[in-house]
């Protein structure tokens, strides 16, 4: 699958970045030795506001018994929209946080954050957590599941320009085609909360009848806030076309990592911790919405 790493043959990636910021003194990092990772640890889950709950929502259900610490940048939203040394700036720093926070797995729930940063990432952290981005489980769903079919992806504008969903789908040999369309009012319009309103399925609508989605089997969420529009989307097509829900898919591939590597916490339901770069109203009335219970919220000053 991908998500493990000897750094010692990818160090050279980190270097390489590192020296583009060697005049910036903002920029600190977190250095531990290689430490055991206790099957108690939690999993650390970032995206750059509310998108990344949809996943935490999902390993919740999955997993109740894990642990979970969540790190929304709201003050950087949305990455879709920043270059990808930006992105991959913020992601390195807030992994800093957790690794200190003792993470055994990482999860960039971000796909722009996944497609600009993942590489990197992995090299930073090395052998002291495992890392998962959000793009590689559902390419392997894709290549066991929609063998030659044409599909449509709608994600953020970094996301669908790297083209990495193309790349790797091209790659599986599989005959699957992409037809991917940025979407970039879709995330700001969540954010807001806007996800439930007449407003957004205006939205939703003039996005889904573009040209570049005629014609195909199914449609990949490539933003890991667009199930929370889901069901407007499903609506839309009205059966004809799969809605391909990559929260699952990526919840699945989490469970199954934790499994292979002997480090499901045995515990009866694990604790939640959520953080923010900058507090807002909607972040917390999102986690209401997916936990159903009253969310304590941290800001955490990590770009101070």
């Amino acid at each position: 699958m991908g998500y493990f790493w000897n750094t010692n043959t990818k160090m050279g990636i980190l270097q390489k970045w590192l020296r583009g910021f060697e005049n910036n003194s903002k920029i600190t990092f977190f250095v531990r030795n290689s430490l055991s990772m206790p099957n108690s640890s939690p999993i650390g889950i970032f995206d750059s506001g509310i998108g990344g709950l949809t996943l935490a929502h999902a390993i919740t259900e999955l997993m109740p018994q894990e642990p979970i610490i969540y790190f929304g940048d709201t003050a950087h939203l949305p990455y879709g929209d920043k270059s990808a040394t930006a992105i991959q700036a913020y992601s390195v720093k807030i992994c800093n946080l957790l690794l200190e926070k003792n993470c055994k797995l990482i999860l960039i729930a971000c796909n722009s954050a996944s497609a600009a940063a993942y590489d990197l990432v992995k090299a930073y952290v090395g052998t002291k957590a495992i890392v998962v981005n959000v793009i590689d489980p559902v390419i392997d769903y894709l290549g066991e599941q929609m063998q030659s079919r044409t599909l449509g992806l709608i994600g953020t504008k970094q996301t669908v320009n790297s083209g990495i969903y193309a790349r790797k789908a091209t790659a599986l040999n599989k005959q699957i085609q992409i037809k991917s369309l940025a979407t970039p009012l879709l995330a700001p319009m969540i954010e807001e909360g806007f996800f439930s309103k007449t407003i957004s399925e205006q939205i939703i609508r003039e996005y889904l009848v573009q040209p570049a989605l005629a014609d195909i089997d199914g449609l990949i969420l490539g933003c890991t806030h667009y199930p929370l529009i889901k069901k407007q989307i499903e609506e839309f097509y009205q059966g004809k076309v799969q809605v391909i829900d990559t929260s699952q898919i990526v919840a699945q591939e989490i469970k199954r990592i934790l499994t292979d590597q002997d480090l499901l916490n045995p515990g009866v339901e694990g604790t939640r911790q959520f953080f923010v770069s900058d507090y807002t109203d909607s972040f917390e009335k999102s986690t209401q919405l997916f936990f159903g219970e009253t969310i304590k919220l941290t800001q955490y000053p990590i770009w101070d």
